[in-house]
């Protein structure tokens, strides 16, 4: 019944029957992997390559399978590549550790595992590379100022580097630094950065925008869970906390991102005392939140810990969303077809210069098709014409085509330098607008500043006003003193006459 169901199921025409940004439980036959969270996910050649994570806090060393085109789930069992020239001394090692919180990246034909939380015992943070065609793994040898060992934190390839950024080390302390791991030369570094980072956490995520700008969102510490998005510039390893807009977004960690052009999807988390129910988009470019979606609470999809990937099926972007834990652990593969965006008139043709530039190639094609229309006509009104009667010889025809592909390829270096133009009028724009955010901050804060400044003023004044009335009813008191110490003075002059007389009468009478 599952193998007649896998050969007559066609996704393709099962997709196209979904309706936009819902998700839908893809209908996997036969036997599925274990249920887990925070595993690791990724998408390589229409296959679903799931590795490691944990359940019942037993962590999982499995690397499982999902040919999305059969829909069939499968175990990779891969061995340790003994003759590999890049790997460490494996004799001890395993081929894939039990492993939860870690990474996996593609990265060529490869699978580059890093980090996570496990029994193996290491210092610093260890980069395995898998196979799938050979089902080889080694250890990658790496050199420079290698990480600490940790979990729960965010890999992000750009180019040819993996930017790493916080997560929880074994002793639980928390991380928020920037390691950049160069895969040409393996050798890793420290970014220094400026400015106020996020503050140290783990299970959040990341995103690279324009190859530039690398985006951290949400996450927590053992405390409390985070919202906030937070950009580091890669060029200035400048920090930046910009005005968000849109809908309001909700604290979470353990969720699951992933970017599609300039738009990033957010899945699942939780906030430790439920998962949030909502699918989030962030428009990269306008920084804008938008809910795409939402489950019912208790959803698979409001799990944490769970993963998503992107594929591309019949030609439409397919988010896949595997695992997490909602109450219970979930192994069911979920769908959700991306709503595709307006594309019947390209942004480069919303420049003046590109449409120009756009409209001189298409007069210069019309002006080729009448031409070779005109030749057509005249050599049917009279065959016994000569070529050269005719207006237009084959070499001045191909002179002309040479100029017009000439002019074509001005136009398009045109096209180009104006491509440049623009997206550098981008990143222009964008780092104005965050020196003016910046500055507006600064000026609210300045702002603030003299208004408590202003009300201290005014309470000093009252209390100068208050001080100034106390001396001069402190000045009427030592008047009033003085008049009493001179009748003190007075009276203890008339006691004294008064005591003299009496003593001078008693001493004057007799018996």
């Amino acid at each position: 019944m599952g193998a007649e169901m896998t050969a007559n199921f066609d996704i393709s025409n099962w997709l196209s029957s979904l309706a936009y940004d819902q998700w839908a439980a893809l209908p996997v036959p036969g036997s599925r992997p274990s249920a887990r969270y925070k595993h690791a996910a990724e998408v390589a050649d229409g296959k679903l390559y799931i590795t490691g994570g944990s359940r019942n806090g037993r962590y999982l060393s499995d690397i499982q399978v999902l040919d999305l085109r059969s829909l069939v789930w499968s175990k990779l069992k891969i061995h340790m590549d003994q003759f590999s020239d890049q790997l460490v001394d494996n004799s001890v090692q395993e081929a894939l550790p039990a492993t939860s919180g870690h990474s996996l990246v593609k990265w060529g034909s490869r699978l580059l595992l890093l980090g996570g939380h496990s029994k193996e015992l290491s210092e610093v943070v260890t980069v395995r590379s898998i196979d799938p065609e050979t089902l080889n793994c080694c250890i990658m040898k790496t050199s420079g100022k290698e990480p600490i060992a940790r979990g729960g934190q965010s890999v992000t390839l750009v180019g040819s580097r993996l930017i790493m950024f916080g997560g929880e080390d074994s002793s639980r302390r928390l991380l928020n630094d920037i390691h950049i791991l160069d895969l040409e030369t393996m050798t890793w570094d420290v970014a220094e950065t400026s400015q106020t980072p996020p503050s140290p956490r783990f299970d959040h995520t990341a995103a690279i925008h324009a190859n530039r700008y690398l985006l951290i969102f949400g996450g927590c510490s053992h405390s409390a869970c985070f919202s906030d998005l937070h950009i580091l510039d890669l060029h200035t390893l400048e920090w930046s906390q910009p005005h968000i807009e849109g809908d309001l977004v909700t604290p979470r960690a353990g969720h699951a991102g992933i970017t599609i052009n300039e738009d990033w999807y957010l899945v699942g988390g939780g906030d430790n005392r439920s998962g949030v129910s909502d699918t989030l988009m962030l428009n990269m470019s306008k920084l804008v939140w938008s809910v795409v979606t939402s489950v019912e609470e208790r959803d698979p999809l409001a799990s944490e810990g769970l993963t998503v990937c992107s594929e591309i099926v019949n030609g439409e972007k397919v988010l896949v969303a595997f695992g997490g834990y909602y109450g219970k652990y979930n192994n069911e593969v979920y769908v959700l077809r991306t709503k595709p965006k307006d594309l019947s008139r390209p942004r480069i043709f919303q420049s003046p210069a590109a449409a120009a530039a756009a409209a001189s190639v298409t007069a210069a094609y019309a002006l080729t098709s009448s031409g070779e229309r005109k030749i057509d006509i005249r050599k049917k009104e009279d065959a016994t014409f000569q070529e050269t009667e005719v207006g237009t010889s084959p070499q001045d025809f191909t002179v002309g085509f040479n100029l017009i592909a000439a002019e074509k390829m001005t136009l398009e270096s045109s096209l180009t330098e104006i491509r440049t133009q623009n997206y550098k009028f981008k990143d222009d724009l964008a780092e104005i607008n965050n020196t003016y955010e910046d500055l507006s901050k600064e000026l609210l804060s300045v702002k603030g500043q003299l208004e408590a400044e202003t009300s201290r003023c005014v309470n000093l004044e009252a209390q100068i006003s208050e001080l100034q009335n106390r001396l001069e009813a402190l000045h009427s008191i030592e008047d009033e003193l003085q008049v009493l110490r001179n009748q003190k003075s007075a009276f203890e002059r008339d006691m004294e006459f008064t005591t003299e007389g009496t003593m001078q009468k008693q001493n004057s009478g007799g018996v």
